[in-house]
């Protein structure tokens, strides 16, 4: 993948490609629009997302048109929340009315799925009829623009939900390719008790582990794991179950630290209190796998 930022601010416009893909992104802050939309890429035939906030948190609007920058300027410049807009279209402008129509019907039904951003569009717009290789084509392209966009930060179609298969569990943490390492979160106390599987990289908190039933962080509730916390709740990853609440379905986090975050509803240090069954640590057995693998 190559970010270009145009005027070399991180904070400005920027381009996105991939190499064998014939898609085109660029990502511009509103502040910016005008020269945005001066570029060709604009006037070709795309969808585009509106992005940002209104008094309900984070909100977004997807849309297509045939030149998605007179889209964008002679209707959605009406709606004053959004902050950032994000227009995709193909590098050769080969991209038809029905080609971004379907994309931005399943970019609407992959957003609901997730459940992570409000939408600003009524009802999810119809999938258009399509040959079969037709389809087959835009949902790779759809797989392309749901690789970039966390790249350029926005993880609103980033699903972190993981399916119930059945791993073999390593025997104290001494795992292969094929094997999972799974550690253990408890305090009996509070009724939390928890556990997570290490498996391909992913740190991903078992369905039917228990938490605390609130963020209990004073003054930390808009970090990023209070934050990550309401989310669960809002999305429902997080459900009530008696005094405590349940993960509903696996939910993979970014290291171990965000999930003791979120199991004991305040920050904390999940290299520590993650354990294996010998009670090691997360931290220990780290430790003893980089020495073993030499490193």
């Amino acid at each position: 993948m190559e970010l270009f930022f145009i005027d070399g601010k991180p904070d400005g416009m920027l381009t996105a490609e991939v190499f064998n893909w014939t898609g085109h992104v660029l990502m511009t802050p509103r502040t910016q629009l005008s020269v945005a939309l001066k570029r060709p890429e604009a006037r070709y035939t795309g969808i585009y997302l509106l992005l940002g906030d209104d008094d309900n948190g984070p909100l977004a609007y997807i849309g297509e048109g045939e030149d998605i920058g007179d889209r964008i300027k002679s209707h959605d410049t009406k709606k004053d929340w959004w902050t950032t807009a994000v227009l995709i279209t193909s590098a050769a402008n080969n991209l038809n009315k029905a080609h971004v129509k379907y994309l931005e019907s399943r970019l609407v039904e992959e957003a609901r799925r997730i459940g992570k951003i409000a939408l600003d569009n009524g009802n999810t717009p119809p999938r258009p009829s399509l040959s079969e290789a037709a389809r087959a084509n835009m949902e790779n392209f759809l797989e392309y623009i749901l690789m970039i966009l966390p790249a350029l930060r926005i993880d609103s179609f980033l699903a972190h939900t993981r399916p119930k298969v059945q791993v073999p569990v390593a025997p104290l943490g001494d795992s292969t390719e094929d094997t999972a390492v799974i550690f253990t979160l408890r305090t009996p106390k509070h009724g939390i008790e928890a556990t997570a599987v290490l498996e391909n990289g992913e740190f991903v908190v078992q369905a039917g582990s228990l938490t605390s039933p609130t963020w209990k962080g004073k003054g930390t509730e808009q970090t990023t794991y209070g934050k990550l916390f309401a989310e669960l709740v809002k999305t429902g990853v997080l459900t009530e179950q008696g005094n405590a609440r349940r993960f509903s379905e696996n939910y993979a986090f970014r290291s171990p630290s965000a999930a003791a975050a979120v199991v004991n509803g305040r920050p904390a240090n999940g290299t520590i209190e993650w354990k294996l069954a010998n009670g090691q640590t997360y931290k220990e057995w780290e430790a003893k796998k980089l020495e073993k693998d030499g490193l």
